[in-house]
């Protein structure tokens, strides 16, 4: 089984951190990693962070995440970047935009990565949103290793609420660090046992951490081919007497 971390924040600006945090989830037992890059990142960057994970026999996914303030807003970011990176996850910060990054089939991830349990607003409505236009939850779990006291209870269990809400409507999950940190990465295992809080079973959080975000990443890569043309539409061969 490959486990995936589609979630890994690092400082692309800082070649040697960036390394660190790549190197850290090779060793964990991860094989995908998603690296998130700021939307005009330049080139050599990205061409950096593939080369590190080549040599650690990694496959790596690009990734932007967007934090909108309104709809309006990211409707304007997504017409300007989907083609650009192979997953888009958005950081909900009000209801409006959980419910258009929902119904909007340009977004791959819906969460709220901040830790602030005051901004989570995944429930049944959204996530029947969701379901119908292939959105997935994704839930960040290094906020629940930093967090503490009461901050911790409470968004223990707004995500259970989410989750319990995602089940329902058959919305996939999507289990990442969310990290920019290497202390903070935690093994495939370590994540499944951890999110048995969250009323996630030992079988689904292992989904959550491989198939689930596999199938993103590949549907997506088939969506970025040249040989797409629409949802189930793709070009087989080329040539002048086609």
């Amino acid at each position: 089984m490959k486990f995936v971390d589609l979630h890994l924040r690092p400082p692309v600006n800082q070649f040697d951190k960036m390394r660190k945090l790549i190197e850290k989830s090779a060793e964990l037992g991860y094989s995908v990693v998603g690296l998130t890059f700021p939307i005009d990142v330049k080139r050599e960057y990205v061409e950096n962070a593939q080369k590190i994970c080549k040599e650690l026999g990694l496959d790596m996914v690009t990734r932007a995440d967007l934090t909108p303030k309104n709809s309006r807003e990211l409707l304007s970011m997504l017409r300007k970047i989907r083609r650009k990176f192979e997953v888009i996850g958005v950081n909900c910060q009000t209801k409006q935009t959980y419910i258009q990054a929902a119904k909007d089939r340009r977004v791959d991830l819906i969460s709220a990565h901040s830790g602030e349990y005051k901004k989570h607003f995944f429930g049944k409505s959204e996530a029947k949103l969701a379901s119908e236009k292939n959105a997935a939850l994704e839930v960040n779990l290094t906020p629940l290793l930093y967090t503490e006291g009461f901050r911790r209870i409470h968004l223990l269990n707004i995500l259970r609420k989410e989750i319990s809400a995602a089940n329902k409507f058959g919305v996939p999950i999507v289990l990442s660090s969310g990290a920019e940190n290497p202390r903070l990465l935690r093994k495939p295992n370590d994540y499944a046992a951890l999110t048995y809080l969250l009323g996630l079973d030992l079988h689904s959080a292992k989904l959550a951490l491989s198939v689930n975000p596999i199938n993103i990443v590949e549907r997506n890569r088939r969506k970025l081919s040249p040989n797409y043309i629409c949802p189930g539409v793709y070009l087989v061969k080329r040539g002048k007497d086609c």
